[in-house]
């Protein structure tokens, strides 16, 4: 084979590979589109529902003035204020619970040596396993006999302990030089020390990515807390919006849409303003 033979294969070769690469970039420019596509026209047939009125709303009147009555509508229905600080408490208590458990019980299963440690964490992954809404009949029962029915603790007790956060926590530590351990050690360090000061800082990525998760999965969460609750002292947002399906005079789209908003908006607005944040933080967890 003589060397023009051979550049010459290996720029055909070049550009055909260009060729695939290319074609593939439109490819997944393509899905990227359709899939946003898929996503914003429900939003943006939301967003116009809410701020016209119902009977431009559902002709599609282009015309039709822009007005903020169906936020009015919806606030003056039902106790909006009553179930944003629900729901405010709600994801706080239940995330720095998680945060501090999760924390501990990472730790241990990384780096400290006990009998029964690798069946422990095996127990942890199964619960990966198990769909939350199975236990619903159980979490009842035993949130009813600890008398915590119909409390903002009663909605929370069940998630306090995350398995998610443990495993990826644990995976995270496990990679952490163990010198640095040693060289907090010989400076006097205790154990709660080297967790804090060392693990807890270096972890900071991985706390970002979980925090998100665990904040967006409890805000949106619906079937439990309508079991556990019966009075708006302890529903959330979530829980709140069934007001305006069962209402008798019909379903007034309007102020649904509204509501629905008013619910969404800031986790959509956060998500706006932490984008950068938020897909950093998983992708220096590891997390896909």
């Amino acid at each position: 084979m003589t060397a023009a033979s051979f550049l010459s294969g290996r720029r055909s070769a070049r550009a055909s590979q260009g060729v695939s690469f290319y074609g593939a970039s439109w490819l997944d420019t393509l899905a990227a589109w359709t899939l946003a596509l898929l996503w914003l026209l429900p939003l943006a047939y939301a967003v116009w529902t809410a701020f016209h009125p119902s009977d431009a709303s559902t002709r599609l009147d282009l015309s039709a003035p822009w007005t903020l009555q169906n936020f009015r509508h919806a606030w003056e229905a039902a106790p909006f204020a009553r179930y944003f600080l629900n729901t405010i408490l709600l994801v706080a208590m239940i995330l720095a619970v998680q945060l501090l458990l999760s924390t501990l019980a990472a730790f241990a299963f990384a780096r400290l040596r006990f009998r029964g440690s690798n069946v422990a964490f095996a127990l942890v992954l199964i619960q990966l396993m198990i769909m939350p809404d199975i236990l619903l009949v159980a979490n009842y029962q035993t949130m009813s006999g600890l008398g915590a029915v119909d409390t903002l603790v009663g909605i929370g007790l069940p998630y306090f302990a995350s398995a998610f956060a443990i495993f990826l926590l644990r995976q995270t530590f496990m990679g952490i030089p163990r010198e640095l351990d040693e060289a907090a050690r010989v400076e006097g360090a205790s154990t709660l020390q080297i967790l804090w000061r060392v693990y807890v800082p270096l972890a900071r990525p991985v706390y970002t990515a979980f925090a998100l998760v665990s904040v967006s999965f409890h805000w949106n969460n619906f079937l439990w807390p309508l079991i556990i609750t019966n009075s708006v002292q302890a529903r959330p947002l979530t829980v709140g919006l069934q007001v305006f399906s069962s209402v008798e005079s019909g379903v007034e789209w309007s102020t649904i849409c509204a509501a629905t908003l008013m619910t969404s908006g800031p986790l959509l607005i956060a998500f706006l303003l932490f984008q950068r944040q938020f897909v950093q933080s998983f992708m220096r967890a590891g997390i896909k």
